[in-house]
């Protein structure tokens, strides 16, 4: 038997209808505030990930699924939608009309990491990117957006974790506060965080080792280096956030190593699914597009991992189920027919109707419609064709009523509104 490849997964019905409710109120909730969806390829040009997520990173090195094109050309999955997204905003010059562009995309993201409870090799994100705005309001709508959009799924355990990671400007000067203290506890780093205490010391900040995360108890914070613009754009997300009664913390452990993040970084953690608590998280990244060969435009974005916010949703309440308001249980050749005719009318008429196409009883039918949880069985028969009517059965009532074929699908049709 051939079997899914170590890492991905199927999505089921039964719980794809969770995945279903998250999508369609994320994309209704995006679009009430004017972003417009993007579809980009699953696949890229290695060097767009290279270039925009660093050539040294795990990510990069170790992670990415790269493979040369038959001419030779390094081809990669994406591991993730905002490079992508930043390069189409480039290519088509989107800037030159509007420099200031709203997006939002859902689907699928490939990187070979460890498989475990939540994380896979194949996984789905929704990203949100704005561009063209240097303003620390996108960056407010952005985090207001995630609380909003939580609180629309039922999601309660959830708070903002922001922090700001200075400018070109100030940083600087942060960076050697931070080289120096860890100079001082390397012997309690573990390798990779020795190994980044030189080449990037901000993700030491970020480990999850708990004698790293001991070690880095004391370690400086960049609030405390700060320039005064950098200091007044973080004051006015804090006041904004206050203002709109979005919940936060602030995490000075929050960063990303990368130098064209700069100023608001944010999560949105829970604490529903144990030490993944990350669902959501994004930040202003002013240097990605000019990096990736663009204008010097700034840009903000987020990104949700799907599969967690799903399982957190679905752990939560119940997946809706589908049921048809009408199944058909046609009895003998003729029935079958002129059954098979009313299910492509009810379907044309947008109502979800089942029928058996094979030659099974009515008995047999019946217990299908029952486990189906069909509201509604219209039986069909000879005996019904040649009288010019069918039976329609309540199911909860058990009450059954003739009604005449003659335009069956609008009559059938009016009973099923009139009941809901």
């Amino acid at each position: 038997m051939i079997q899914l490849i170590r890492g991905f997964k199927d999505i089921l019905p039964g719980e794809i209808e969770t995945w279903q409710v998250v999508e369609k109120t994320a994309a209704s909730l995006f679009e009430d505030f004017g972003f417009k969806e993007i579809r980009i390829p699953i696949m890229e040009r290695t060097e767009v990930f290279a270039r925009s997520i660093g050539e040294d990173t795990d990510i990069v090195e170790k992670e990415m699924y790269t493979f040369p094109d038959r001419k030779g050309e390094l081809i990669t999955l994406r591991p993730e939608a905002t490079a992508s997204i930043v390069r189409s905003y480039i290519q088509h010059k989107m800037y030159a009309s509007d420099p200031v562009q709203k997006f939002y995309t859902i689907g699928p993201m490939f990187r070979r990491e460890r498989p475990q409870k939540g994380r896979y090799r194949q996984f789905y994100q929704i990203n949100v990117e704005i561009f063209g705005v240097a303003s620390p309001l996108a960056d407010v709508e952005l985090i207001f957006l995630l609380a909003t959009l939580c609180s629309r799924l039922g999601i309660e355990d959830v708070k903002a974790h922001i922090n700001s990671l200075g400018c070109p400007a100030c940083r600087p000067d942060y960076r050697q506060a931070l080289a120096k203290y860890l100079a001082e506890v390397d012997d309690k780093l573990c390798a990779d965080c020795r190994r980044r205490r030189t080449r990037n010391p901000l993700r030491v900040l970020d480990c999850k080792v708990p004698s790293c995360r001991e070690a880095m108890a004391d370690a400086p914070s960049i609030l405390d280096y700060l320039c005064d613009d950098c200091r007044v754009d973080f004051d006015t997300v804090k006041d904004f956030l206050d203002k709109l009664k979005v919940a936060y913390v602030i995490d000075k452990r929050l960063v990303r190593g990368l130098d064209y993040y700069a100023r608001t970084t944010f999560e949105m953690q829970t604490g529903v699914l144990g030490a993944q608590s990350a669902v959501a998280g994004g930040g202003r990244y002013d240097g990605l597009v000019k990096l990736l060969g663009g204008p010097d435009q700034p840009a903000t974005g987020f990104a949700i991992g799907l599969d967690r916010l799903a399982e957190i949703v679905g752990s939560q309440q119940a997946a809706p189920v589908k049921k048809p308001p009408v199944y058909v249980a046609a009895l003998g050749e003729k029935g079958q027919h002129e059954a098979f005719q009313w299910i492509c009318r009810f379907g044309m008429e947008g109502i979800n109707v089942e029928m058996d196409f094979g030659s099974r009883s009515l008995k047999a039918q019946m217990k299908r419609a029952d486990r189906l949880g069909a509201a509604y069985v219209l039986i069909v028969g000879e005996n019904e064709l040649s009288q010019g009517s069918a039976i329609l059965r309540n199911m909860a009532t058990k009450e059954q009523v003739e009604i005449p074929i003659d335009n069956i699908v609008n009559r059938v049709k009016e009973i099923i509104s009139n009941r809901g």
